[in-house]
């Protein structure tokens, strides 16, 4: 087989490794980000980047340890430039969305830089909107030379998209806060209201095609939504429970409507929500079972979410939990 026809493929960025094995082509990549964990055989690739922080923690003190990165101007990953020429790859996928998400385009092409016997095709991934994702797609089908894998994968989440909206029409809209980060609490912009109208609810936060923003608890109470899914960035199902513990002292959140009556969620915000390639769809589908559980049953409950159980405040010893 021709290089042109089998090119190697470094993915830098976890939605990108989704994207290339749900094109059909996991053969073509050799490498990984520390990230990249999905599917589960990429783990047997080796990862060349890793963090310059300590991940270990609660969101508090990984969002203190970002931020004074970030505001000495400083990256916050690293790209490990001898590993990556030594695998000689054809297309490496990173992305210029987001500094404190993932390798960022910068990063890479520092590293590609000291490359002596290369000069890999470089594709950057920039998604803000679903129609984004979809070009990102494009993009990424384009530069391993399989277009019409491209058309089939985006053409089947449209109508796996389609199907959800069909499901929830005429329905009433549920006000829902997505919550993307606890401490300090950010909810979900970008492409996550528009997941969020496609599956029956209003987003009471964030603007499509914008960053996610920094809210309060008060913000959260103020708006007063129906629903609350705490979904963090980089947790899965397990972390998040720890993360929330703590808000059981907080007199705002014991408060909220959406607490009161049973209806907040904790979901893995690892698998689905903030990675923005093909399980998106799946998000949407969470989405629509929770808002919406009469009209639309994916079998999701208990696996991608879960029903949030208030502890009792004098449970906790501590407040961190």
């Amino acid at each position: 087989m021709t290089k042109a026809s089998h090119p190697r493929v470094v993915s830098l960025i976890a939605s990108s490794t989704e994207i290339l094995n749900a094109l059909g082509a996991g053969d073509l990549q050799v490498a990984r980000s520390h990230e990249c964990d999905y599917p589960p055989s990429v783990l047997n690739l080796p990862a060349v980047t890793r963090p310059k922080f300590d991940v270990s923690g609660s969101s508090s003190e990984i969002d203190q340890r970002v931020r004074s990165l970030v505001e000495r101007g400083l990256s916050v990953y690293e790209v490990d430039a001898e590993a990556l020429e030594a695998l000689k790859p054809d297309v490496i996928l990173t992305q210029d969305q987001c500094q404190v998400c993932a390798v960022s385009l910068a990063d890479v092409e520092r590293a590609v830089c000291e490359f002596v016997h290369s000069r890999p095709r470089v594709v950057s991934m920039h998604p803000h909107t679903m129609a984004d994702i979809f070009r990102d797609i494009h993009r990424v089908a384009d530069a391993i030379g399989r277009p019409d894998a491209g058309d089939k994968l985006i053409a089947s989440m449209k109508r796996r998209l389609a199907a959800v909206s069909a499901l929830v029409m005429g329905l009433p809209r549920k006000r829902l806060a997505f919550i993307e980060w606890v401490d300090p609490p950010m909810s979900g912009g970008h492409w996550m209201p528009e997941l969020i109208s496609t599956a029956g609810g209003i987003s009471l936060f964030g603007v499509t095609g914008e960053s996610s923003p920094w809210i309060t608890w008060k913000d959260v109470a103020a708006a007063d939504p129906d629903v609350i899914v705490v979904a963090p960035c980089g947790y899965d199902i397990d972390v998040t429970r720890r993360e929330v513990r703590p808000l059981v002292h907080y007199e705002v959140w014991q408060n909220l409507r959406a607490v009161r009556d049973g209806q907040v969620y904790l979901a893995d915000g690892n698998a689905y929500f903030n990675r923005p390639g093909p399980r998106l769809i799946d998000s949407a589908e969470i989405l629509a079972e929770i808002m919406h559980p009469d009209a639309c049953n994916y079998g999701l409950r208990g696996k991608a979410y879960v029903e949030y159980e208030m502890i009792p405040p004098g449970v906790i010893t501590t407040k961190a939990g």
